[in-house]
Order: structure tokens, then sequence, then C-alpha cells
């Protein structure tokens, strides 16, 4: 990892440090389910996903052909939707006053053309609207299982030359009364800071949204070994020797990002995977 990168990561824990997500008006949130079991790290190239995490089960599904979303940038969206779900307690969510205020609050560039930020936001978003999530639990002789579309109903306006012009927006996502459910449901407290200085590795980000999870609910060490990790994190690796060998050299790397972004998290990596230790979670609950 190039040194650089951790000195921005630093900077942007120091912000964080300096005033907490409450205090600064950086609070987020994401599903629960979505800091689980996670959406694919690199195009699928199918019509279907599938993640299980224990008894977590995760499938996406396309419905209209575009393909499935992937990557950081639907991270980004699931949680900035969620958190409007949760601030609004309503399912119609407006995507802000301009499409620069959006790709702001994304920590995404203003740059259009087939490589640019504006370019890949749109893609993944359409097929993030156009997909199908099940997810549930699997067990010996239960099965519970949730099915549902992300948005009933959207409108997005993509023009470039419409950065910064407010009446011309007026973009929305409506989302599907189940899936609001969800997302709304007891979802996960995050700092949106620490999201957008993690974007450019969507394992960090899934690691430091798993991380600060598990963090609100443990109590003792825990040991996961590596094979339950890459089940749950390593979709994009093979079950092979060389496979593992990437992934777990990939998760460490995603790891020291997260430690910088959230220095209070105690996972400590071992020869056998990993041991979580009693952490404070990143942004303070308010019920403690």
């Amino acid at each position: 990892m190039k040194i650089e990168n951790i000195d921005k990561l630093l900077a942007s824990a120091l912000a964080i440090e300096e005033q907490d997500a409450f205090s600064s008006g950086a609070i987020g949130y994401m599903a629960r389910a979505l800091t689980q079991a996670t959406i694919p790290h690199r195009d699928p190239g199918s019509p279907q996903y599938m993640r299980q995490n224990g008894n977590l089960r995760l499938v996406i599904t396309d419905v209209s052909g575009v393909g499935l979303p992937y990557g950081s940038i639907p991270r980004l969206v699931l949680a900035w939707l969620t958190t409007e779900a949760v601030r609004t307690k309503s399912a119609h969510i407006e995507l802000g006053p301009s499409l620069q205020s959006f790709l702001d609050q994304m920590g995404l560039n203003r740059t259009g053309g087939k490589r640019g930020d504006i370019t890949r936001l749109r893609d993944q978003m359409k097929r993030l609207f156009s997909a199908a999530v099940s997810w549930g639990s699997i067990g010996e002789d239960h099965d519970v299982l949730k099915r549902m579309l992300v948005s009933e109903e959207s409108e997005l306006w993509w023009n470039p030359k419409m950065l910064g012009q407010e009446s011309l927006w007026q973009s929305y996502v409506l989302l599907s009364p189940r899936f609001f459910e969800a997302v709304t449901d007891s979802p996960v407290p995050l700092d949106m800071r620490a999201l957008r200085a993690l974007k450019s590795s969507p394992l960090a980000l899934d690691l430091y949204a798993w991380s600060t999870y598990r963090m609100s609910y443990l109590k003792r060490r825990t040991d996961i070994p590596w094979k339950a990790l890459q089940l749950q994190f390593g979709v994009d690796y093979a079950d092979t020797p060389q496979g593992r060998q990437g992934f777990k050299r990939k998760f460490i790397q995603a790891l020291t990002k997260v430690h910088a972004i959230y220095p209070q998290l105690r996972l400590e990596v071992e020869h056998a995977g990993v041991q979580l230790v009693p952490s404070a979670t990143h942004v303070r609950q308010l019920n403690k």
C-alpha cells in the first residue's frame, strides 16, 4: 500500500477524532443484513449473485437485464439511501438539491466521460435500482426469506451541465415498501466520512461496516478462521491455495486501511485467521 494513501486516511481519522459523527452531521447507517453478507466487489457477469454468512443468505437478481451492482459506488449509495430513509422516515428519497451536491455526498468527483464518476454512478445506480434482493436465515429445519425490489420507481437526471442547477435536478428514488422496512430495521450506525475515506476499496468498506457492527455486541474474544472470512468477503477469490493466499493478502491490506480510520478497532491477524477483541464502536451508541 502506498504511504500517501495511509496519510490521507490518517488525516480523515484525525478529523473524525476531533468531531464525532453526530456533532459533525456525518452520522450514517447501513442495513444490518448488508454488513453481514455483501454485494459483489467486481462484476460477476451473471444475472444472480449469492452470499452466505452462517445462516444468513443474501441473493441479488438482475430483473431488468442491466447487470448486477458491484464495487464501492453501490455500497456508498446504499449507505446514503439507508441514512436518508432513517432520517426522513420516508421511502421517497430525494437525491439532494443538485447533481453536484449528490456527488459531493458520495465523495465522488464531478467528472463525466466514459470513465468519469458521473458515468460510473449512473451505471451502478441503474443496476442497483433494477435489482431484486432476497435475504433471510437458512436453518436445519426452518427457512425465512424476504424477497423485494430495491426500488419501485426512480427518476434520475444526469446531464453534467446541470451540476450546480438546483431547479433542474429534482431526482428521486422510491424504495419498495419491503426494502424500506428492511433497511430501517435496526440499521448499523456508521460515519459517512469513514465511508468516503475508504471508497477506493470495496473490501475495506465491507470490513469497516462489519467490524463496527460486530463490536456493537461482542462480549468476548472471538476467533474467525480464514476459510470463514473468505466465504463471507472473498467471492472473487478461488478456493485454491493461490486464491486463499491472494484473499489473505488483500484482507490484510484492507484491514490496514480500516485500522487507520478506526484505530479503536481491536481486530488482530493470526496465522489461522483473525481474532476479534471487544472494542468501542466507531460511532458512539446513544443508548449506552
